[in-house]
């Protein structure tokens, strides 16, 4: 009996020690495998390769550490050993210190993204480069994000706003060079904020002054500039740094629990505050290399705790008293490099302390002191020079008042000789912009080409630039514009194929206009269009007004000359009975993403976004890579679209596109049509109502998916495309943005990577 109990005890022991090991999920184990791709297989994740590895038993090292909760992820730091030598840094690749230029951030937060339940997230030191992707914000368990040591650059993404269990953000050493965010606040319990060695600049945010939650706040070594704000709000704070930046204001008022103080080697000015004397918590308080003047609190030397006290190279001026007390605690004064004079307390010689004051006018220790005069000349100076700058900004302002009084005297002067005519113009484009229900572009949005975003542009160099063309060259181009040269007709107007003198083959719309445009009105509205450019747009090469641009208000078409993609369209592609190749899944998922990355510009790429853009799988051109590019977009800010389409086969009757939502639901039927092919997904409403459950089992996916889908995909990455499809066109979901839906196929075309992988390696073995 008692060796019967002895055993069970012994069993229950070590159930209870070593029974709480974990098989993690096999989707989370395929993106550990897909993270070690896009890290290109570092040494220290050689262990993930071993076939069958249990990834939640593995032994934590000081390199890689994971954890988990169930059977799910929750823990992953991997630190790596990339070096960080590099003092300038222009976005690319650098050999042996970055990833190479095959890596790509975005498909790395987006497969990372599908770690739903991870809460601590530290990727140090592998050489992870590029602008960090909005998408980061779907990690939305994270309570700790390190991403220090690393190559990224940009700006820090307001979509981190959105991650509210954030407790501690580390971006330490990287290149972020645009300003410091003010959204922080929205970080309800955020503790420890990390910034240091990059190049951030502007001001220093006065919402950060909101986070009450605060301990750490660092910063040092950027090039934060202006006024530090007030920051006695943040009672939980222990340690500021923001030594190394370009503050120039007085010091502030300090939260009474500070520990730590670091704003050494920026521009203070005034006097230290004599609140500081009485932080009771304060350990060390580092404010060298500013322009700190006056005699330092008496205070400061007697704080209780304090033990690192520097002072040095300021301009601290006067006399400390004879009987100055230290604390107890205190064991490093540097007082150099000022303008002090006098005798150097009692307390500041003992041998317990290390006391620096060489650079001063005391009276001890004359080797190393400047003479009384030199402390008092330069004071004077000071006094002087601050007196003939103020003369100075005072002749500035007023210069510049007189200056701004003659221009308003000129504009005024100007404006009566030509404000008739100019006014009259200007009422004419904006009511033409007001009239124009589906465009709802202002005329500063319309004139001013800064909204473009340059991020947009890339891909696109050495596109030709945007030209006007004479409408004989065009009719040149098409032989008066054949028969033999006509491709199609729909709600834009026909569509000509010609060719250039130089030979290029274009693409020429003839577009009907509404009468209320203006010659210059319908100019700005061309050069914004013409502004659109991205890899997978159709690019817009010039345009023709139709009668040469004479009759300044009866202009009834207008041509539009775009390059000419010559391998048919997204739907040609998807019919069996079609001349044209037939897509597998992955080749159908690229179109997909691209048009997806399209769209996503349309909507972002410019304030406010083109939404209506007429997205159909016939709009979707091919080129000779096979790369997707949309066609007919935007056009709908110079023509009034006719209720019916001429198209033969197109089953939309009229479009009344808008919103974001309306192109999203768009999408959801090109999604349908890759899938389904086109024959089912032509009696849209029919198909919804019969057919859109059976797509949620396989037995139904056998009857309905195009068999070449069927035979071609891996069901995970067709279950992630039929989810998304259903919330774009699902009457009841509400529907996803295209961040969303680009996310959710670049995981797709990942998963079906993966897959078709580990074919390949069955096959070959």
């Amino acid at each position: 009996m008692e060796f019967r109990g002895l055993f069970f005890l012994f069993w229950f022991s070590w159930s209870f020690l070593f029974g709480t090991t974990y098989q993690l999920q096999s989707s989370e184990t395929q993106v550990l495998l897909q993270l070690r791709r896009h890290l290109e297989y570092p040494k220290e994740l050689e262990i993930w390769n071993q076939h069958g590895i249990e990834f939640c038993s593995l032994p934590s090292s000081t390199q890689v550490n994971i954890t988990c909760q169930e059977n799910l992820l929750t823990e992953l730091r991997i630190l790596g050993d990339k070096p960080f030598k590099v003092s300038d840094f222009n976005g690319f690749a650098i050999p042996n210190q970055t990833l190479s230029e095959s890596f790509s951030i975005d498909s790395f937060f987006t497969t990372i993204a599908r770690l739903n339940s991870l809460k601590v997230l530290s990727l140090a030191s592998l050489g992870i480069w590029g602008p960090i992707p909005d998408k980061i914000h779907r990690l939305s368990s994270l309570e700790y994000l390190d991403l220090g040591s690393n190559f990224l650059f940009g700006s820090i993404p307001p979509t981190i706003s959105r991650m509210e269990k954030l407790q501690t953000l580390i971006m330490d050493y990287n290149f972020l060079n645009d300003t410091v965010p003010g959204w922080y606040d929205s970080l309800s319990n955020l503790k420890i904020l990390s910034l240091r060695n990059n190049r951030l600049k502007g001001p220093f945010p006065s919402s950060i002054g909101r986070i009450t939650t605060l301990t750490d706040l660092t910063m040092s070594n950027n090039e934060i500039s202006g006024k530090l704000p007030d920051l006695g709000s943040l009672k939980n704070l222990s340690v500021l740094d923001l030594s190394g930046n370009k503050l120039s204001s007085t010091l502030p008022q300090m939260p009474k629990g500070l520990v730590m103080i670091f704003l050494s080697n920026n521009s203070f000015s005034g006097e230290i505050p004599k609140q500081y004397g009485h932080l009771s918590g304060l350990q060390h308080l580092d404010l060298s290399s500013n322009t700190l003047r006056g005699i330092p609190p008496t205070s400061l030397f007697t704080l209780p705790n304090i033990s690192y006290l520097n002072l040095a190279s300021n301009m601290l001026s006067g006399s400390l008293p004879d009987h100055l007390s230290c604390g107890s605690k205190l064991r490093l004064v540097n007082m150099s490099n000022n303008m002090l004079t006098g005798a150097l307390p009692s307390c500041l010689r003992s041998e317990k302390r290390e006391v620096n004051f060489d650079g001063n006018c005391l009276s001890t220790d004359i080797k190393h002191q400047h003479k009384k005069s030199h402390c008092e000349n330069v004071t004077l100076k000071s006094k002087q020079s601050r007196g003939k700058n103020l003369a100075i900004l005072v002749g500035v302002i007023l210069g510049i008042l007189v200056l701004m009084l003659v221009l308003a005297l000129g504009f005024l002067v100007l404006c009566r000789r030509y404000c008739p005519r100019g006014l009259s113009e200007q009422h004419l484009l904006h009511k033409s912009v007001q009239d124009s229900s589906t465009a709802g572009f202002s005329t500063e949005l319309l004139s001013n080409a800064r909204f473009i975003s340059e991020a947009a542009k890339l891909g696109t160099q050495g596109q030709p630039v945007c030209r006007s063309f004479s409408l004989e060259e065009l009719m040149e181009a098409t032989n008066n514009f054949d028969n033999s040269a006509f491709i199609g007709e729909g709600s834009y107007g026909k569509l000509f194929k010609g060719r250039l003198e130089n030979g290029n083959q274009v693409a020429i719309r003839c577009l009907p206009l509404s009468k209320k445009f203006s010659i210059r009105n319908l100019k700005l509205r061309l050069d914004l269009l013409s502004k659109l450019q991205h890899q997978h747009l159709v690019y817009l090469l010039g345009h023709c007004l139709g009668d040469g641009g004479r009759a300044a208000y009866n202009l009834n078409k207008v041509y539009l000359v775009y390059e000419y993609v010559p391998n048919g369209s997204f739907r040609d592609h998807l019919c069996e009975n079609s001349s044209r190749k037939v897509l597998n899944w992955s080749e159908r998922l690229a179109v997909l993403i691209g048009v997806a990355k399209a769209v996503h510009f349309l909507h972002t790429g410019i304030i406010p976004g083109f939404f209506t853009n007429r997205l159909k799988t016939n709009n979707i051109l091919l080129n000779e890579h096979g790369m997707a590019k949309l066609s007919d977009y935007g056009l709908s800010i110079v023509s009034e679209e006719t209720e019916k389409y001429v198209a033969k086969g197109d089953a939309t009757k009229t479009w009344q596109l808008t919103s974001i939502e309306d192109d999203a639901y768009s999408f959801g039927f090109i999604l349908l049509e890759a899938i389904v092919g086109p024959s089912q997904a032509s009696n849209r409403e029919a198909f919804i109502l019969k057919e859109m459950g059976a797509l949620q089992s396989k037995d139904g996916q056998k009857r309905i998916v195009e068999p070449v889908v069927l035979a071609t995909c891996s069901q995970e990455s067709l279950s992630i495309v039929i989810t998304i499809m259903n919330k774009c066109i699902s009457p009841d979901a509400s529907r996803p943005s295209f961040e969303d839906i680009l996310w959710n196929l670049q995981y797709a075309a990942q998963v079906q990577a993966t897959a078709d992988g580990d074919q390949r390696t069955e096959a070959a073995s």
